[in-house]
């Protein structure tokens, strides 16, 4: 059985990604700031702060069998320059970045033939106000992957960005987030639903997409066109 270990999966888009491997017959393992709120039996929730380096690698050392990593643990902070924050863009550097760093670092090379790496992204990585931080965050995800990517592809390992528009999930209320103007509506009419991220997620991990390697892929409802 395949084993994916999903970063945030407590909530948003990490929750739904769980949610539809398990449906697929997945085993999940779930690494949370928050306690688990999925109840299945395919399902392991482990509580810890990834951005401490030294817990998540315990934590992916205590996880045998991973076929998968998916990292959609993510918060939205911001401002606009002149009164942004640094100690929070640090945050959001930690957890976006240096935890997807420490965690596909550690579980490369345990990867075998077929493996899948997914970094969950964002349409602010292109450029959005007040989200200059938190965009910049995105963008190196990019990066990375598209390195990754290049060294992991003799080994038919994959690695990809699904980045969507703003999506419809508590992260949009979020009274941490005030600061941020809410975002338009994408010319579609309607958010992005956590379901369709986690529809493509599921795909990028499937042998279907086994040919599909270092690419970013949108899901904006229109947004970019």
């Amino acid at each position: 059985m395949s084993h994916a270990v999903v970063t945030g999966s407590s909530s948003g888009i990490g929750k739904a990604v769980a949610r539809r491997l398990l449906d697929g017959g997945w085993r999940v393992t779930g690494f949370d700031l928050a306690v688990a709120t999925i109840t299945h039996s395919a399902f392991r929730g482990v509580t810890l702060n990834i951005t401490d380096r030294a817990a998540s690698l315990a934590a992916l050392d205590a996880t045998l069998d991973v076929t998968a990593l998916v990292h959609a643990a993510g918060i939205m902070r911001g401002g606009k320059l002149g009164s942004l924050d640094l100690d929070e863009g640090e945050r959001l550097w930690r957890l976006h970045v240096d935890a997807a760093v420490t965690l596909a670092d550690r579980l490369a090379p345990r990867l075998s033939q077929g493996g899948r790496i997914v970094l969950i992204g964002s349409r602010a990585a292109r450029g959005v106000i007040a989200k200059s931080q938190y965009g910049a965050a995105k963008a190196a995800l990019v990066g990375l992957a598209r390195a990754w990517a290049k060294e992991l592809a003799a080994r038919g390992i994959t690695v990809n960005v699904v980045s969507p528009a703003a999506t419809d999930t508590a992260m949009l209320t979020d009274p941490d987030r005030a600061a941020i103007p809410p975002a338009e509506l994408p010319p579609m009419g309607r958010r992005i639903r956590p379901e369709e991220v986690a529809a493509l997620v599921a795909f990028l991990l499937s042998e279907d997409a086994a040919a599909i390697t270092g690419q970013e892929i949108a899901i904006c409802g229109g947004s970019s066109l």
